[in-house]
């Protein structure tokens, strides 16, 4: 025991002279006792407690905890006019524990002396320290409430304090009052425009609003000499929350040169290398993650999906398998595995993975979290796409109909997906059935019934279905849903000048890029089926400058130009890049196998029809071009077999997605190899 009185005696000598100090300057007033102070008494009874609580903080003597309290109560006792005392004691509550002793020894505190700022951070240390220990419901929404409370007070008696006004605006974002918020970090920033915490909290704030143009002013006005590697940090973020995700490689880039083992930066250039396309340097920064951290499971994950992208499906799945040793309950593991599988064509396999998905986040009391019910809605729409590729429809059609008892978005996705399941069946009554049904059970979803009235516009009840989507339109910012509706109804009627019209009021209301980026691709749409090539070409390019990586668009704009013999290596890189995104998209591939018949490049032509074939079999427009594709290569009888299939599809077509140009020369080239056919079986025959 002699070993460990020489420490406690210098501490407890240290601590007595702030003890000593706090005394002498304790005015009399903040006591309502009229007792003389005997601090010879209270130093004495302080030092033993203080000389206790540290055997029990640096040593683990809990037994010797009440002892410290005695000690602390008796110099109190010997001495009540002390702030020091009693702050100490309640300071040692909340060290061992008692966090009630603490509370109602701050509050007596405060009832003695309001500004008392001791005794308000430390109940403001308190709530924070519950507020992180206690799940959601009132109880953390009091306690938060409280918290706020105490640091409303603290930055009343401390007002240039940059940190208290820096938790304090933490504090009103975690209330979601985003006003006060803003106002607390803006005084932070203003005390101290140098302080990362600050600038980067208050840019979170606005990026978290998106607001990234004020998130992107307080960051940038930081000269670049005082940004650190942070700061960097929270730069590339906002970028990439605007999809300029070449500036955030460069913010990424900035903040890994100052701090080279930061991994969260490493990864967030690794996802932006992802985001613009430059899939070998991801690969790259992914692997230096995982050689700094070969337990990184989430890295393997991504590299897994690049692998995917690229083809590699044999590396994809040996990255998978390693994610999966390291975190084997996880579920994001698995349903990339299925990913994988899919890309491969093996369905079943894909399908296997993802009903164990579905079946382990079923809950019997349907008692689901957000975040549960969000996952299980992903795996179910993932395993209903599966059977819908296999063309197993009523599977599909089963599948989505249990997203419905998930409600809200989910409910409305699972009616869309049955309506788009049917249409893809070419089972238009179905598809009609089912859009009056989902109206009739979530009668406010105006997306719904937009879809409903596109069925009818389809199905020979235009002019009704388009009245019913005008009168949605309220003359405000939500009107823009309501004119892209009327843009794409009209554009299927081909009522050009309506269509067109309908989209100029929905780009007025487009504000954010992403926005008009749909526009410019509506529009682009409903020129290149007025065959105006040159207007379509620019609005598709426009697309392309806003998102670069929009795969629907780099084939549409690579299609286009193919199919008419022009540009063709221009639409060649297109559409590998569209195919590089979204390798097993049957589209994407039979606009590659597409690109190469016209190029003369047969062998590769009928590499990627065949597999645009297996996937999209009642696709008009796959049979016709791998018929033509036979018939270039002399195998008639093969290109006769296609041409009937695309005619026979054309037929089980609505009129709206009815090419008659496209039906009428697959029929005149079906009928003449009909008759040479027959010309060539009766010259056998003679």
């Amino acid at each position: 025991m002699k070993r460990f009185i020489r420490p406690f005696v210098v501490v407890a000598v240290a601590s007595a002279a702030a003890f000593a100090q706090t005394a002498s300057s304790t005015p009399a007033s903040t006591t309502n006792t009229s007792k003389t102070p005997d601090r010879s008494a209270a130093y004495y009874h302080y030092a033993l407690g203080h000389m206790y609580e540290e055997q029990v903080t640096s040593y683990g003597r809990s037994e010797l905890a009440g002892k410290a309290i005695d000690e602390y109560r008796k110099a109190i006792e010997a001495d009540p006019t002390s702030e020091f005392l009693t702050s100490s004691l309640a300071e040692l509550y909340v060290k061992t524990g008692r966090i009630r002793d603490a509370v109602m020894q701050a509050q007596d505190i405060l009832k003695n002396d309001p500004n008392n700022l001791e005794a308000h951070k430390l109940l403001g240390r308190i709530y924070l320290r519950s507020l992180g220990d206690m799940p959601g419901g009132n109880g953390s929404e009091n306690v938060l409430k409280l918290a706020i409370e105490q640091y409303e007070d603290i930055v009343k008696i401390e007002p240039k304090s940059v940190d208290d006004h820096l938790l304090l605006g933490r504090l009103y974002r975690l209330d979601n009052d985003l006003e006060r918020a803003e106002s607390e970090l803006k005084t932070a920033v203003k005390l101290d425009p140098t302080s990362e915490e600050a600038v980067t909290t208050l840019a979170i704030l606005y990026t978290d609003e998106g607001d990234t143009n004020r998130a992107l002013q307080v960051l940038s006005a930081v000269p670049d000499a005082s940004r650190s590697a942070k700061l960097y940090s929270a730069l590339g973020t906002t970028y990439e929350q605007r999809k300029d995700y070449k500036h955030a490689i460069e913010a990424f880039r900035k903040s890994i040169q100052l701090d080279r083992d930061n991994l969260d930066a490493i990864r967030g250039l690794a996802e932006n290398l992802l985001n613009d396309g430059q899939t070998e340097a991801a690969l790259e920064q992914y692997k230096v993650i995982v050689d700094a951290n070969p337990e990184d499971a989430q890295s393997y994950v991504r590299m897994a999906e690049i692998y995917r992208r690229q083809g590699k499906f044999d590396q994809a799945l040996e990255n998978l398998k390693k994610a999966d040793s390291m975190v084997p309950d996880s579920l994001d593991v698995p349903y990339n595995m299925a990913a994988v599988y899919e890309a491969q064509g093996r369905y079943d396999d894909a399908a296997k993975l993802l009903q164990d998905l579905v079946t382990r986040t079923e809950r019997p009391d349907s008692n689901y979290s957000q975040a549960d019910r969000t996952n299980r809605a992903i795996f179910i729409e993932r395993l209903g796409t599966v059977y819908r590729e296999e063309q197993n429809y009523p599977a599909a059609v089963d599948t989505f109909r249990k997203m419905l008892t998930l409600g809200d978005d989910n409910a409305e996705r699972g009616y869309q997906n049955m309506i788009d399941t049917y249409r893809e069946a070419k089972q238009w009554s179905q598809a009609t059935a089912v859009a009056r049904e989902a109206v009739q059970k979530l009668p406010n979803s105006r997306g719904l019934r937009m879809v409903l009235d596109s069925q009818l516009a389809d199905t020979g009840e235009a002019d009704k279905a388009l009245a019913d989507v005008r009168s949605m339109l309220k003359g405000n910012a939500d009107d823009r849903d309501v004119y892209i509706a009327l843009a794409q109804m009209n554009t299927r009627l081909k009522r050009w000048k309506d269509a067109e019209q309908a989209l100029d009021k929905a780009e007025a209301l487009s504000t954010k890029p992403e926005d008009k980026s749909y526009v410019y691709f509506l529009r682009g749409s409903t020129y290149e089926r007025q065959k105006k090539y040159d207007e379509a070409e620019a609005e598709f390019k426009k697309v392309l400058v806003i998102d670069p990586q929009s795969a629907v668009v780099l084939n549409y704009l690579g299609y286009m130009n193919a199919d008419r013999g022009v540009k063709l290596e221009e639409s060649l890189n297109y559409i590998k890049e569209a195919v590089s995104l979204d390798p097993s998209n049957g589209a994407y591939l039979d606009s590659l196998g597409w690109v190469y018949y016209k190029m003369g490049k047969y062998d590769l032509a009928e590499a990627n029809l065949s597999k645009a074939c297996s996937l999209m079999q009642s696709d008009p427009t796959v049979q016709e071009h791998l018929g033509d594709l036979y018939q270039k290569t002399g195998r008639l009888k093969l290109a006769a077999d296609h041409w009937q299939r695309a005619v026979q599809e054309w037929g089980k077509t609505v009129a709206p997605e009815v090419d008659t140009e496209e039906l009428a020369k697959t029929q005149q080239k079906l009928d003449a190899a009909r008759v040479r056919l027959a010309r060539e079986e009766s010259q056998k025959q003679q």
